[in-house]
């Protein structure tokens, strides 16, 4: 890997994102049908569960995750 300066600008600014309270890409990804089901019942999973909310702001993989699952969720629904 080299260390150019634009990754380590990139790096920098990862660190200052950093929160003290954070949850991974698993603790995430297991909560992630929970935080859909309160979206597509009208609650605010946001306000309900913070740190899955942060985590989907910075993580693009588990952001698309759950798009994903609340989509096929909202087509279960219709199909019901």
């Amino acid at each position: 890997m080299k260390l150019t300066p634009d990754f380590l600008k990139k790096m920098i600014r990862m660190v200052k994102m950093t929160k003290t309270e954070e949850i991974g890409c698993d603790e995430c990804y297991d909560k992630l049908h929970e935080f859909a089901e309160m979206k597509l019942v009208g609650k605010s999973p946001e306000e309900a569960m913070p740190l899955v909310s942060d985590h989907l702001e910075r993580c693009g993989s588990c952001r698309e995750e759950y798009e994903a699952l609340l989509e096929a969720m909202k087509g279960l629904e219709k199909t019901a």
